[in-house]
């Protein structure tokens, strides 16, 4: 893609969320929490909607994102639990690594877009992405 293309390239379209998916079900249940979050940041949000939480990408993964979660009817932010814990800036890397790694062995999920806060989100209703990323923050968040 030439400068130009780069320039005034759009965002990837997706195909609309089924509202009677398991995905759109789990979206439901942890929508109370992502509305503040889509209200209140103007990055891309993409969320991974599991059997009992909701991971959420911040930003440009992979490249440039950060990662918050919902879980036991909370909002769990990755870097703030990095700062409560101590986690010292090369292991914070690692495992910032190893997200990235993560959501790279997911690019071919399948994607979806929703309307949350009235804008619009991917969603990624990923069993292996969420596992993982689920594992990483367990590593973290103990």
């Amino acid at each position: 893609m030439g400068l130009f293309g780069k320039l005034f390239a759009q965002e990837k379209e997706y195909p609309s969320l089924d509202s009677s998916s398991q995905a759109a079900k789990k979206l439901d249940e942890v929508l109370e929490h992502l509305e503040p979050l889509a209200k209140t940041i103007s990055d891309p949000i993409e969320v991974v909607p599991v059997e009992k939480a909701a991971y959420v990408f911040i930003g440009k993964p992979p490249k440039q994102f950060g990662v918050a979660w919902v879980e036991d009817g909370k909002m769990n932010n990755f870097k703030k639990v990095v700062e409560e814990k101590g986690i010292p800036l090369t292991r914070f890397q690692l495992l910032s690594d190893k997200l990235r790694q993560a959501y790279e062995r997911s690019e071919t999920a399948s994607r979806f877009s929703a309307t949350i806060a009235n804008r619009k989100i991917i969603v990624t209703p990923s069993d292996s992405l969420g596992r993982e990323v689920g594992e990483i923050i367990r590593e973290v968040a103990g």
